[in-house]
């Protein structure tokens, strides 16, 4: 399994030694690779987008893809155990953003924050008066566009109703699901916008010239996208 040269280095014949153990089953050498491997799985989680999964839990997922690499690592096919492990650390984090996001989807106005405020939105736990933030968002989506107000209504279930697909949407609208995609990110760029979102900002501790500067970034490089044109009312 391990090359001669590579048992003759000494530092390489003990982590090489300790991977034989762990995946032949034994619990003590597992453990000192997922502790000496601990801060690749920190980084990996610092550079991902995490949405509104909490950091730890974010750790969580990496460790279990550490533990898996771990089990899973073959240096005979050339690749060091750091970069396989990071790929499989990422894809664990990865799988775990996404599962969190679909129950998040399916929840208000928690769904629509989360894109709303990227990886820096709130902890929906953690927020005084999830009446009033409703309120506050609903009242806001109104303001839209109406083509943007049906397609963010219906990609978020705003009325009650289960959360729709692009296609979906798109095969109500008479769009395609990709023409539906852009409709969603214009209106996310709007909702942004500090002028048209203060009240909104102010509950969610995002009235601050930082989130004023990140909005602004965005709506110009959607603009630039869209050659200036805005969705008429």
């Amino acid at each position: 399994m391990f090359s001669e040269a590579e048992r003759g280095d000494s530092s390489w014949r003990t982590e090489a030694t300790l991977f034989e153990q762990a995946q032949a089953g034994c619990t003590a050498s597992l453990n000192e690779l997922m502790q000496r491997h601990e801060g690749l799985v920190h980084l990996v989680v610092q550079r991902q987008w995490l949405l509104a999964l909490p950091y730890e839990d974010a750790l969580q997922a990496g460790r279990r893809g550490l533990w898996r690499a771990i089990l899973g690592y073959d240096p005979g096919r050339g690749t060091t155990f750091a970069t396989y492990a990071y790929q499989a650390i990422m894809r664990y984090v990865w799988a775990a953003v996404k599962s969190e996001w679909r129950r998040l989807r399916r929840e208000v106005p928690v769904g629509v924050l989360v894109v709303y405020w990227y990886q820096t939105g709130p902890d929906p736990a953690g927020l005084r008066d999830q009446q009033e933030v409703r309120q506050s968002l609903l009242a806001l989506v109104k303001r839209l566009p109406k083509r943007l107000r049906s397609v963010i209504t219906a990609y978020y279930g705003l009325k009650g109703l289960e959360p729709q697909t692009l296609q979906a949407i798109g095969e109500q609208l008479g769009l395609s699901g990709e023409r539906v995609r852009q409709l969603r990110n214009e209106a996310l760029v709007w909702l942004r916008q500090p002028a048209h979102s203060q009240e909104l900002r102010s509950l969610l501790a995002r009235h601050n010239q930082q989130q004023y500067e990140l909005a602004d970034q965005l709506a110009q490089v959607w603009l630039k996208r869209r050659g200036g044109r805005h969705e008429r009312p």
